[in-house]
């Protein structure tokens, strides 16, 4: 019994454990972009560890390496809308604006996933995801139109619509991925998608690596760096490519809600930021917005 148990409870553990890591990722990441590491080059190193880490996996589960040419456009606009975009203007982001902004922000992928995914789909929309879209706009623009001068944010404004727009990428992403993880496992389409993007990620990225000073960082620096590259990119994407497969989809995008939380709480008592009323309300719009959106009805 007691190893059914585990069992059972392995899958949510690992689930939760990445939603914890990307919850630390905000504050990790706003540490470290001021003063020690431009978001560019955080990106760089983040993708190019991450590819070389998805690589090494060939040798514990070995599996056929290549991809199909007719699948090489698709594998690139992934790497383009999952990889470049996405990472590059979340980071950016992110190091201008507020981590609460951000995690509350990040809440509203999953809301346009499911209208990117109806527009390529050529799928109806229901008047619950369209009430849905509206909350979740409602929730964003009250955060983006918001004045907060807590925390360590240089531009919130700027910062809250990249991240906005970084969500808006992911969503693309995710529609643009489902048929290649039909044809190929999980691991392996994140490892081509990670490798595609790698060159774009050097263009724009090595510049602001080449002045890195690396003699200033202290533990800290170190511990915020391995958290945000192994943490809650590379272990956080097997642990949610587990749930997946273990849980289902429906159950593992639930537990996106405990980000924005612990976001919150270690934000507060690290970087100094205020958990305000507008923020509350905010959350409670887009939460509600995310929920409707994801709405079953007969």
């Amino acid at each position: 019994m007691r190893k059914n148990l585990k069992r059972d409870l392995q899958p949510h553990l690992a689930v939760l454990a990445a939603n914890l890591l990307f919850g630390i990722n905000f504050s990790a990441v706003q540490h470290i972009t001021h003063g020690f590491i431009q978001p560019f080059a955080l990106n760089l190193i983040r993708v190019g560890i991450c590819v070389i880490l998805f690589w090494l996996l060939l040798f514990i589960y070995p599996a056929k390496a290549g991809i199909k040419k007719e699948h090489l456009p698709r594998f690139l606009l992934c790497a383009i809308t999952g990889v470049v975009i996405n990472q590059l203007l979340f980071i950016k982001g992110l190091s201008l604006t507020l981590s609460i902004h951000a995690a509350l922000l990040i809440l509203v992928t999953p809301i346009f996933i499911s209208f990117v995914a109806a527009w390529l789909d050529k799928e109806s929309l229901s008047n619950w995801k369209l009430a849905g879209l509206a909350l979740g706009i409602s929730g964003a623009v009250l955060l983006v139109a918001g004045k907060d001068r807590s925390g360590k944010a240089e531009n919130v404004l700027l910062g809250n619509i990249l991240v906005i727009i970084n969500a808006i990428s992911y969503s693309f992403y995710f529609a643009l991925v489902k048929p290649l993880m039909k044809e190929y496992r999980p691991t392996h389409v994140l490892r081509w998608v990670f490798t595609l993007g790698l060159p774009f990620m050097a263009f724009f990225g090595w510049s602001q690596f080449q002045t890195i000073h690396w003699e200033n960082f202290g533990q800290l620096e170190w511990m915020a760096l391995a958290l945000i590259v192994l943490g809650a990119t590379f272990f956080a994407y097997l642990f949610n490519l587990y749930g997946i497969n273990t849980l289902g989809a429906g159950v593992t995008g639930s537990y996106i809600y405990t980000q924005p939380v612990f976001a919150a709480i270690i934000a507060v008592i690290f970087l100094g930021e205020s958990l305000t009323f507008n923020k509350v309300i905010a959350a409670a719009l887009i939460i509600s917005g995310v929920w409707l959106v994801n709405r079953r009805t007969r």
